[in-house]
């Protein structure tokens, strides 16, 4: 029997995502067609054996969470559930808060997977792995190769390169460590338990030596990476399973996003190619690969592609180009008006021959280990050129052209802007 973890976080991470996560918790954010979680849970309900996915995390319940949850439970046809900590407790202080929860119907194994990251998910190649590797009882990371400067930004892994035990991990090292990265995405047994407890353990006794200012709350935040990982390197417990077959990438920011559907959508053509658009008589035109959900309303004479995600509702006038482009829910692209590098935002409208552009972060095509660099909204005082993004209910008129912009919801503009945080 196995089960399956997903940390979704809460309101008080994803601060690069903005402004979408204002109006959905990020891990419900459309990437290719469907919620980021969904592409986690798809991945755990093919597991064989697989009886449980829960989800930890601190958002409050809402009616769009819920509905997600009864949505999933019918499709996948395996228990769902969200368990909601009572604050951010850690990659590792979550587990341990829900523990009862987790080894309940004694499973043999449980897989932890981030919500912020995008994988082929190697779920049962992990499986196999840790059968194959170490101990009875040993811990497996999914781990990828980086390029020697980007390494720095994840956590480091040094294997013995015959058995793949970890040796040495260090979190987001200031000095070049190892090109091998920790994916975020694991493999235990609820051996972890001790190893977590032990943690928090110590941090009580550490409380008591201070003045007592909610010391169960700070015992409890654990973080799976510096605390347990570092610890259990070099003991024969932990290994890595290096997958090389999918490119990895987390989901930080909005301009990751865009770059998580390209590599979604790929996949579809082994995963879910039901889900790609393709060329027919009466319809528009399709280059590369393209999400339409059926129903969007699209004029024959558009142009969409590649990596395109067009959602529920959306209206697409005559002339209209679209490319490496997620479109949300309700939003209406005029006639001849042009996309590029964006993201428009749910119930936002777009007037004719007008031009949304941002700039591309993708990773250098040149480098096959380089991933793509979520960077903060502003470097040196200047706004980062990147994506631009229209948040909810926003109206471009006609002929207005926005460039590596990011306008917040409800905004009715009447001029062009370049590198502008429109408010």
């Amino acid at each position: 029997m196995l089960k399956a973890v997903i940390l979704i976080g809460g309101p008080q991470k994803g601060t690069r995502f903005r402004p979408l996560s204002f109006e959905v918790p990020k891990p419900l954010f459309p990437v290719a067609g469907v919620p980021m979680l969904q592409h986690h849970i798809e991945a755990c309900a093919k597991v064989p054996n697989m009886k449980e996915i829960l989800l930890i995390g601190f958002y409050q319940p809402n009616e769009e969470l819920t509905r997600f949850l009864v949505n999933a439970q019918q499709e996948f046809k395996i228990p769902i559930r969200y368990l909601q900590e009572y604050s951010a407790l850690g990659t590792g202080g979550g587990l341990y808060h829900f523990r009862d929860q987790i080894v309940s119907g004694s499973p043999e194994a449980f897989f932890v997977l981030n919500a912020d990251v995008c994988s082929a998910f190697p779920l049962v190649e992990m499986l196999s792995f840790q059968k194959e590797h170490g101990e009875e009882n040993s811990f497996v990371i999914l781990g990828t190769t980086s390029n020697r400067k980007q390494s720095m930004n994840y956590g480091c892994i040094v294997e013995n390169e015959k058995t793949n035990e970890v040796l040495h991990y260090v979190e987001k090292p200031s000095t070049f460590v190892s090109d091998i990265i920790n994916c975020g995405i694991y493999l235990f047994n609820p051996d972890i338990f001790q190893h977590i407890g032990s943690v928090f353990q110590k941090n009580q006794q550490d409380m008591l030596l201070e003045e007592p200012t909610n010391g169960w709350h700070r015992a409890e935040a654990i973080r799976l990476e510096q605390d347990i990982f570092t610890a259990l390197a070099g003991q024969g417990k932990l290994y890595v399973y290096k997958t090389h077959s999918f490119s990895w990438s987390q989901i930080k920011s909005a301009g990751s996003a865009i770059y998580a559907s390209r590599l979604y959508l790929n996949q579809y053509h082994t995963t879910h190619p039901e889900r790609l658009a393709s060329n027919k008589e009466g319809g528009p035109t399709i280059r590369g690969n393209v999400y339409i959900h059926p129903t969007a309303n699209i004029d024959p004479t558009a142009m969409l592609g590649p990596n395109v995600s067009i959602g529920t509702g959306v209206t697409i006038g005559a002339g209209v180009r679209v490319r490496e482009s997620i479109i949300l829910h309700g939003a209406t692209l005029q006639d001849h008006c042009c996309v590029l590098n964006s993201i428009v935002g749910w119930d936002s409208t777009i007037g004719k021959w007008a031009r949304v552009e941002g700039t591309p972060s993708d990773p250098n095509p040149n480098d096959p280990y380089a991933k793509i660099d979520s960077e903060t909204l502003f470097r040196e005082g200047k706004l980062t050129p990147s994506i631009t993004i229209l948040g909810c209910n926003v109206t471009i008129p006609s002929e207005v052209i926005i460039l590596n912009s990011i306008v917040l919801p409800h905004k009715d503009l009447n001029r062009s802007f370049k590198n502008q945080i429109i408010l």
